[in-house]
């Protein structure tokens, strides 16, 4: 190629131009290490492709938050959670259970309960990642709708992001829990009276 003189072009970028198209590039990618860095991404590590469910009698805990977050998958899929937080729990009758279908020989269940004695399961620095929860709920002092950012109830590392949606309280009570989740981490988990099975077919806790 060459100018109006006949002369021939070298290669030129436009800096002013390239800044423009890339800036929301780094933009995103900067907000994503800033997600990363503040814990605002919920589990550490990539999550399976598949949910989980778990119940309990009952769930007695101290320090509460709840908030919006999002997991990742190993394709690096992002996924809406609802994050629930808490200091110090403790559950009776814990039920999990996740079903996985593989070729001939169909649905495989995993079963897992604990604390269905007199002592129940306890777990320190719990977060659950989930997608649908219910059961009977009681809380004590909460505070709904606060900034997700300045959540200061609930564990270490439990807050969202600013400006978003978030509700914590002293402490919970929670009957007839039933709840579907991509992940579960906590500092500590003890699990009394732990039993796992292994069934052919579709066996859930709910």
């Amino acid at each position: 190629m060459k100018d109006a003189h006949g002369r021939p072009l070298t290669g030129r970028t436009s800096w002013r131009k390239f800044a423009v198209l890339c800036v929301p590039g780094f933009a995103a990618t900067a907000a994503l290490a800033i997600a990363l860095a503040n814990g605002a991404l919920a589990a550490s590590f990539a999550v399976s492709g598949q949910q989980f469910k778990v119940s309990a009698k009952s769930l007695d805990g101290d320090g509460f938050a709840q908030y919006g977050s999002v997991d990742r998958n190993a394709r690096g899929e992002l996924i809406p959670v609802a994050v629930t937080a808490i200091k110090t729990a403790e559950m009776s009758d814990l039920c999990q259970s996740v079903v996985t279908k593989l070729p001939v020989i169909g649905s495989i269940s995993l079963n897992l309960t604990a604390g269905t004695g007199k002592k129940p399961v306890q777990a320190t620095d719990l977060f659950v990642d989930a997608t649908q929860l219910s059961g009977n709920a009681d809380f004590n002092k909460i505070e709904i709708g606060r900034d997700a950012s300045t959540l200061d109830k609930g564990p270490k590392g439990g807050q969202g992001l600013q400006d978003l949606f978030g509700q914590q309280a002293d402490d919970v009570h929670i009957s007839s829990l039933k709840q579907t989740a991509w992940a579960t981490n906590a500092g500590k988990f003890r699990l009394a009276g732990l039993s796992m099975k292994v069934n052919k077919g579709t066996k859930e806790c709910f």
